[in-house]
């Protein structure tokens, strides 16, 4: 990984107080979850940069990516920290999560987000990646965000994806386990699908 400025690891550091404090308002973080943040949610959502890193070899700068899904704002957030050149879009049909992560990114000075309530499929522009963190299966969100991406799809995702991800593999998606950057016991069963798209 990158080595982080200053700026960085302070947007960091504020990540928990923030949600902590939100959570409290406006439950956007599992309340069993929300001590173990900066693990479970933060680093958890960097596996994508990781991911990025190593295999795709980095996001240049002015790389367009829409976080479908976003929630409270992850994995959009710490992506956008970590990527201040690179543009992110964060989508939710939720308002009030979208009120979280738009407050979230004012609060700690990120100024490469923008954040809309809707569904992926209102969104009319293009965009290079797709990021998303457990939303839906991966088939459905692949027919959704192909419409309005260009270079590929990357999801979090956990558990045993042997069905789920069988058609996708045939067409050449690659799946890494997040423990190879991570050994934690959380992430053990836990997933970066990279789902690249060939343009004809």
């Amino acid at each position: 990984m990158k080595e982080l400025t200053e700026e960085q690891k302070r947007q960091f550091a504020a990540l928990p107080a923030l949600y902590a404090d939100w959570n409290a308002k406006i439950n956007v973080v599992s309340r069993k979850d929300i001590d173990q943040l900066e693990l479970h949610h933060v680093q958890h959502s960097l596996a994508i940069a990781r991911f990025v890193e190593d295999r795709l070899g980095g996001w240049k700068p002015g790389t367009t990516v829409v976080d479908v899904g976003c929630g409270g704002g992850f994995p959009g957030i710490p992506l956008a920290i970590m990527y201040p050149e690179v543009k992110f879009l964060l989508v939710d049909r939720i308002g009030k999560k979208i009120k979280v992560a738009q407050a979230v990114a004012d609060a700690i000075g990120v100024r490469n987000v923008e954040t809309r309530h809707a569904g992926i499929e209102e969104v009319k522009e293009t965009f290079d990646y797709a990021v998303s963190r457990a939303v839906m299966n991966l088939p459905d969100l692949l027919k959704l965000v192909k419409r309005c991406t260009r270079s590929g799809l990357l999801c979090l995702k956990g558990g045993d994806l042997t069905e789920e991800l069988a058609p996708a593999i045939a067409r050449g998606t690659v799946v890494e386990p997040v423990s190879q950057w991570l050994p934690d016991p959380f992430f053990e069963t836990k997933f970066v699908v990279y789902t690249p798209f060939v343009r004809k």
